[in-house]
């Protein structure tokens, strides 16, 4: 016979044992904290060195994220993937990330939402015009795609809204989506970094002047100490030298400090141009590319890339403003595509240029690589399938923009035009005699870990002058389309690459798929979908309770007399 209290006992001894077990484990849990991402592309796992990042905070992080309000179903999906961001950002930092969402255009009155958009605009959060099409109407909307991150009374502007523009829309989201734990993370690091690598723009070479880097180290004073230097200084303690656009020789004595610089775990990026080709000199007709004396070209061979005496032509080149005509005694003016000047969209996949716009050079250079041991070598920066190489020297003609173009003639692309080169390198006056007056005492012949970035284009790193102004406008920006190219985030990626140490810019190798649905499969099989949503769960519950009654049928016929 069935004993119901000692079965009630015994179920309620259970219930207890299963409530202390959960206890257990929770409080277990508690002194080791985990989470389980199941993403096959891993979406939600911060990468380590952020994570140290947040852990390390001494103070808690303020940020205010102006997404929000009546937005279409693109930027709720950027919406929400930020708020998932800062959501395991806040869990990492143990709370001291705090978040909020906001409309810029919830402000009260005309006035005061034009004021609050003005001060956004000033700390770098860009609007957009987002133009949609809802219930047949088409709407217009400012949205500002972006955040400011405050810390210590200090604040940070970031863009949340990156990407290749020449994507689908959806494409520039993901992008974006990829590359906000970097945007996010980097910004907080900008404002807790207790002390700040140095850069140094060398200088004594015809560089480019102050004027011309304005823009340049405007955006990397944000980030980094900033000085000019020469190269008879002391460069050892800049943890990254940037030369842009030498136009005179490299002494002996400064080839060999740089070489030395590099033999001692140095960071160097090098923008420079080959062939002496500037528009200035081309509008003068008929114009002859000459090399540029540097005598650089040894010491980039021993490290393992050479420089081309050539000028890349690319199909898909920025536009240029020519006289074509004239008409009523007044010159017709129309912007052509000038093949000198290609528009880079084509990158290597890799942390300092992923998910990035187009940048656009100007004359640039090809560049292949050579032997040289226990280098790394990677392709950074290529041009389009549709480009070539024209050998120097270059007899360069504004009137070849009024030409057809031959398409069959452009066939030689991709072609790389930046190369990163990582390793251990070793010293191009190795087994040779020193120059004169350098202290040969402190000769390394072979160094430390370096990486050195060779772009053979200067004018990466130039931005254009205002005619009406004189003012230096922003690095990228085209003054005849008006149009910012990539040129300023290209450059801060390389430096933060070469600079960064604890592996922060490698967040933004973040790989995020698109899984879209067929449109056609799923118009063609709607209806049988419906009708299994509708069918089959239906089906289960009267499965169940058909289940459930032959059951109890069953159990209590055992006790029929």
């Amino acid at each position: 016979m069935v004993s119901w209290e000692s079965k009630r006992i015994g179920d309620l001894l259970l219930l207890a044992n299963g409530l202390v077990l959960a206890l257990v484990l929770n409080q277990l849990a508690s002194l080791h904290f985990f989470r389980v991402d199941l993403t096959e592309e891993r979406r939600y796992t911060i990468k380590q060195p952020t994570k140290e990042l947040l852990a390390n905070l001494d103070d808690d992080v303020y940020v205010e994220v102006y997404l929000d309000g009546d937005l279409n179903a693109g930027f709720r999906r950027l919406q929400k993937a930020v708020r998932e961001t800062l959501d395991e950002f806040r869990i990492f930092s143990g709370n001291k990330i705090h978040f909020t969402f906001k409309d810029p255009a919830s402000a009260a009155g005309q006035k005061a939402q034009s004021e609050f958009m003005t001060s956004l605009a000033e700390k770098g959060i860009q609007p957009m015009n987002v133009i949609d099409t809802k219930d047949g109407q088409r709407t217009e909307k400012l949205v500002f795609p972006g955040a400011l991150v405050s810390y210590g009374g200090m604040e940070q502007g970031v863009m949340l809204l990156k990407g290749d523009r020449a994507q689908r829309s959806q494409e520039v989201l993901n992008q974006s989506i990829e590359g906000l734990e970097f945007e996010l993370a980097n910004a907080i690091n900008k404002l807790t970094m207790v002390t700040r690598k140095r850069v140094g723009l060398v200088a004594g070479h015809g560089e480019l002047d102050s004027l011309k880097l304005a823009s340049l180290q405007s955006k990397l004073l944000e980030s980094y100490d900033v000085a000019r230097t020469r190269l008879y200084q002391p460069v050892d303690a800049f943890d990254v030298l940037i030369i842009a656009k030498p136009t005179r020789l490299f002494s002996a004595q400064d080839r060999y400090a740089l070489d030395q610089y590099i033999m001692r775990g140095g960071k160097l990026l090098l923008m420079f141009d080959r062939l002496d080709a500037s528009m200035d000199s081309v509008s003068r007709g008929n114009y002859v590319a000459f090399p540029y004396e540097l005598a650089l070209e040894d010491q980039l061979f021993h490290y393992g890339v050479r420089v081309n005496l050539d000028l890349v032509q690319d199909r898909v080149a920025l536009r240029y403003p020519v006289v074509t005509g004239v008409v009523n005694g007044k010159p017709e003016i129309m912007a052509l595509e000038w093949p000198y000047f290609p528009l880079i969209n084509h990158y290597a996949d890799h942390a300092a240029t992923r998910n990035l716009d187009a940048s656009a050079l100007r004359f640039v250079s090809s560049i292949d690589t050579v032997k040289a041991e226990g280098i790394r070598k990677t392709p950074l920066l290529m041009t389009s399938p549709y480009s070539r190489r024209m050998a120097a020297p270059v007899r360069i003609d504004m009137n070849e923009l009024r030409k057809d173009i031959k398409p069959e003639e452009f066939s030689a692309g991709p072609i790389a035009v930046a190369y990163l080169l990582e390793g251990t390198f070793t010293s191009a006056f190795k087994n040779r005699f020193l120059p004169e007056g350098v202290d040969s005492s402190r000769f390394l012949p072979q160094g430390r870990p370096a990486k050195i970035i060779v772009v053979a284009d200067g004018d990466l790193a130039r931005n254009e002058i205002s005619n009406r102004t004189g003012l230096p406008q922003e690095l990228g920006l085209d003054p005849v389309s008006g149009y910012k190219f990539a040129n300023g985030d290209l450059i801060m990626n390389m430096v933060a690459y070469l600079s960064d140490e604890s592996g922060l810019i490698n967040a933004r190798t973040k790989e995020i798929k698109i899984r879209p649905l067929d449109r056609e499969k799923v118009k063609n099989s709607r209806a049988l979908w419906q009708a299994v949503n509708f069918i089959l769960p239906l089906g289960f519950v009267f499965l169940f309770g058909v289940l459930k009654a032959i059951f109890r049928k069953r159990k209590y016929a055992r006790f029929a007399v």
